[in-house]
């Protein structure tokens, strides 16, 4: 049946804001960048280490979405990680705010925390 998940799907209110931020901050790998006239929208197919993962969207006049408090949908997307306390110095390098780390309690893992240019939630999540 499955076997596993293929990619994740956002749509972002800012597309080059948004852009910046998947690629230039977190360090994502543009596979492929298509402007659709028809719908006036951008698919940005983005990668992880060479790893198909996300799709980035433009459309115009996008509604909010609310995402704090804990709204029905999609909770938050996560990253695997080496080492979080350094993933999250670099985005504070990069002006990402990152919540404090936090340690997994059934786990004992590390993660954090954060949020994209629309208030998506991220976390990176010690591998």
């Amino acid at each position: 049946m499955l076997n596993k998940i293929h990619h994740v799907a956002i749509i972002c209110s800012d597309y080059n804001i948004s852009k910046d931020f998947y690629v230039d901050v977190l360090g994502l790998s543009i596979v492929q960048e298509v402007y659709r006239e028809a719908r006036k929208s951008y698919k940005l197919d983005l990668a992880i280490n060479e790893h198909y993962q996300i799709e980035l969207f433009s459309f115009e006049d996008v509604p909010a979405r609310p995402s704090r408090p804990e709204a029905a949908g999609l909770r938050h997307l996560a990253f695997g990680v080496d080492d979080v306390e350094m993933v999250a110095n670099q985005l504070q390098v990069k002006g990402v705010f990152t919540e404090a780390i936090r340690i997994d309690e059934y786990t004992g893992k590390k993660f954090t925390f954060f949020a994209d240019p629309d208030g998506l939630p991220l976390e990176i999540y010690q591998r």
